[in-house]
């Protein structure tokens, strides 16, 4: 979600601007792109250094340095940013604002922000109560400006009562949730599974396959970025996502049907991207089964198709989108699987093409719709390969 995000950070006088530490270190380690600005009260309160040290970035708390005599260019900063926070908002900093003055750095880079802005108020409870505070408050959420409200709770005045920031990690909650609203897949769950599984013969000994999962996790963060809740179920690998999705970690093709069966009802778009064992061992040994001299065979039984079960059980409304990965007649195989499996979508990869399959970093793939209309693109990283999938999956939403 904050990945590459470049933020402001404003940070006005009050108590609570200890908070602003934990707020920049929460955004930083999510991987946005973090300046402040400490208005001169503020700086009573925190040091510069302190922030800067955590933003990884120079803090600026006035227009111009004295000394030396360089500009800091408001303009160039407010147009910089994809989001402004001002976390702590004073009551003095809100009256600034509603009102249009601009007599520091923070305000003028504010009156010339083209991006969305967000105010955590925090001051005490008759402050936060007065008609101005609250006629200022009215104007700013007029002007399209965001409102965190402040919690209940102990405020610096001993008094017990609304005014208190709210914490960074509501803050980046709420940032979260507002963002997401403008996302194509906001409000929408979808559950992706990814790498293989491993069917236990003994303790120490398995039937598994060469998936590395790196497809599914792709899928699973591209989703995530469209603004969905992902559910992703996979078996073991070292992968890890890149972006916030819900990890469930199976191991077996039971496991995963378990899982599967358990998620996918309340899943809007499943994506079954898992290279799920077709056999597994008719009998588990208890102890290490111990070389033969001889020959040594392993009774199979199929396992059950998860695929095909969530087909059956789809409903309007669901999404379903398939993998077919073939050695021979692929498109016969895909188009097949589609229809049977009771598919929306189909990914077609072979083992025949350079660049394709387990383990690399790049895929090769077709995708068919129901109306069996293909569209067939180049070798790709992963990552684009994920990216074209789901821009299959939104003409469908």
């Amino acid at each position: 979600m904050f990945s590459n995000k470049k933020i402001i950070i404003g940070v006005c006088g009050s108590i609570a601007a200890y908070k602003s530490a934990s707020l920049v270190r929460l955004l930083v380690k999510a991987g946005a792109d973090v300046r402040v600005i400490l208005t001169a009260d503020a700086a009573h309160f925190i040091t510069p250094l302190t922030l800067s040290t955590l933003s990884k970035n120079p803090v600026y708390t006035r227009y111009y340095d004295p000394e030396s005599g360089v500009w800091s260019n408001h303009v160039e900063l407010a147009l910089w940013a994809d989001l402004i926070l001002i976390a702590p908002a004073s009551a003095n900093t809100i009256a600034k604002m509603a009102t249009g003055l601009c007599d520091n750095f923070l305000t003028a880079v504010y009156l010339s922000a083209k991006c969305p802005v967000y105010l955590a108020p925090a001051m005490d409870l008759d402050m936060w109560k007065h008609q101005s505070t609250r006629d200022n408050i009215s104007r700013l959420l007029s002007f399209g400006n965001s409102i965190i409200e402040p919690n209940d709770g102990e405020l610096a005045s001993g008094l017990q009562g609304q005014g208190r920031m709210a914490e960074p990690e509501e803050i980046v909650a709420y940032l979260t949730s507002s963002l997401n609203q403008n996302l194509p897949l906001s409000g929408k769950k979808v559950m992706v599974t990814a790498g293989p599984t491993f069917e236990a013969i003994d303790p120490v000994r398995f039937i598994g396959n060469h998936s590395s999962g790196k497809m599914g996790f792709a899928i699973a963060d591209q989703l995530a970025a469209l603004g969905a809740e992902v559910t992703l179920i996979t078996g073991p690998t070292a992968e890890k996502s890149k972006k916030p999705v819900r990890r469930i970690d199976v191991i077996s093709a039971a496991d995963m049907l378990a899982a599967c069966t358990q998620e996918f009802k309340d899943s809007d778009i499943t994506v079954m991207s898992a290279a799920v064992a077709d056999y597994t061992p008719v009998n588990i040994a208890t102890q290490k089964i111990k070389k033969q001299e001889s020959e040594f065979s392993v009774e199979l039984k199929k396992t059950t198709d998860i695929l095909a079960t969530l087909g059956n059980v789809k409903s309007a409304g669901q999404i379903l989108v398939g993998f077919a990965l073939e050695t021979e007649h692929e498109e016969e195989h895909a188009i097949g699987k589609l229809k049977k499996k009771n598919l929306d979508l189909i990914v077609l990869n072979s083992l025949n093409d350079k660049g394709a399959g387990f383990k690399t970093d790049t895929n090769k793939i077709t995708i068919f719709n129901q109306q069996f209309e293909k569209t067939v693109f180049e070798v790709k990283s992963k990552v684009e390969v994920a990216a074209d999938i789901c821009k299959e999956i939104l003409k469908l939403v």
